[in-house]
């Protein structure tokens, strides 16, 4: 039986901005964001970082971080129709799904810095800046919801997970409506991370060319409200008809930092995800990849792209054009889907051109291109861990 999560409203923000006509013009272009270059131990990395100062402050001092910060850019424009749910179901029945993988770094680094200057902690430091619901409990503050409250920390796949969880709970009856999305910034210590891991290129992310050399990181934060079944006085008007259909996930169980060579985690993930939706192969119309431009990442979603859907079905990395926006790249590139399906527009793949012969023949985006057909798009986060997940977006359920 289907469980369908319908999308009332959502918003964003990345290094591409929040307002969705100017975003989608840049993603139909393909058209790359303003990169900052970062001195990771004397090499010059790009990173897809939007200025602190650029961002909303938050009335609350506890909570104005640069991560909440972005919470509140991407929430400004679905204000009103978050306060309109909590006001309809009730504070305690609204529930909160986040997912995010860096929350702590950057306030435990201001706190360390400060005693190394002081000697003592910045007045009113606690721990729970550091903790992972850190974003969430700034969520539910901003909003006075009292309802349940999760938070996922499954590495890139995060804020698919977060609607997993929130379909789970929506449909046991632990609420009755949601938050769904994600949130996550490229602090510096994330970016000495992937650096270590020698993840990182030195020039912006390149997913699917033979020339790829590792990905980019980047800031981002993506809200849907969401219900169990379709609210008129709530949805939006564009956001009308728009449905996650399915979502599927799998583990790979094989490293703990790379993917599962031939694909069968992202095969699976995918799978699962057509199969919750009741769906052929056949009825997906664009794929957005997970994408990073890593070696091992484009060549495993390659094989398993080809292998579920073939060689015609248009796909696309977003991810050159945003930055790799962990936690919060599942809900930003389901926004993205949201977006090409409402305006029959298909987002550019951006890379160099140069073809990867040991990837399965796939069918890139060109910018510009029209799509034959766009009812149905399947978003791809495949994660640390082997943690996989999928997600299937439908413009519509009439078949």
């Amino acid at each position: 039986m289907k469980r369908p999560l319908y999308i009332n409203d959502f918003g964003f923000h990345c290094i591409l901005g929040g307002d969705k006509k100017t975003v989608l013009e840049k993603l139909a272009r393909g058209e790359r964001g303003e990169f900052s270059l970062i001195d990771v131990d004397g090499v010059m990395r790009p990173a897809a970082i939007i200025d602190t100062d650029d961002l909303p402050k938050v009335s609350d001092p506890k909570f104005d971080y640069r991560i909440n910060r972005l919470s509140n850019a991407a929430l400004a424009g679905i204000d009103g129709s978050v306060r309109k749910m909590v006001d309809m179901f009730g504070a305690d029945r609204v529930g909160i799904f986040i997912g995010s993988c860096d929350n702590g770094s950057e306030a435990s680094l201001q706190a360390l810095r400060c005693l190394k200057e002081t000697g003592s902690f910045p007045e009113g430091y606690v721990l729970d800046y550091q903790s992972v619901e850190f974003p969430a409990m700034y969520l539910a503050e901003r909003y006075g919801i009292r309802g349940m409250m999760e938070v996922h920390s499954t590495a890139c796949a995060s804020s698919v997970s977060a609607f997993v969880s929130a379909r789970n709970n929506l449909y046991a009856g632990n609420c009755d409506a949601a938050i769904v999305g994600g949130v996550d910034i490229a602090a510096l210590p994330v970016i000495l991370g992937f650096a270590s891991l020698e993840a990182m290129s030195d020039k912006p992310t390149n997913p699917f060319s033979a020339n790829r050399s590792g990905l980019t990181l980047g800031d981002a934060a993506a809200y849907f409200v969401i219900t169990r079944e379709f609210c008129e006085t709530l949805c939006t008007d564009e956001c009308k008809g728009l449905v996650v259909e399915g979502l599927g996930e799998s583990a790979d169980a094989d490293h703990i930092t790379a993917p599962r060579a031939d694909g069968e985690g992202a095969y699976q993930a995918m799978k699962a995800a057509l199969e919750d939706a009741e769906l052929e192969p056949s009825q997906i119309d664009y794929v957005n990849l997970h994408g990073t431009g890593t070696k091992l990442n484009d060549a495993m979603e390659g094989l398993a792209v080809n292998r579920l859907l073939g060689e015609n079905v248009p796909i696309s990395s977003t991810k050159a054009l945003t930055g790799h926006t962990l936690g919060a790249s599942g809900a930003l590139e389901t926004a993205f889907c949201c977006m090409a399906l409402k305006n029959q527009i298909l987002p550019a793949h951006l890379n160099d051109g140069v073809v990867d012969t040991q990837i399965p023949k796939v069918h890139l985006v060109s910018p510009g291109e029209k799509p034959a057909r766009l009812k149905r798009c399947l978003s791809n986060s495949f994660a640390f861990g082997g943690c996989n997940a999928s997600l299937v977006i439908t413009n519509g359920l009439d078949g």
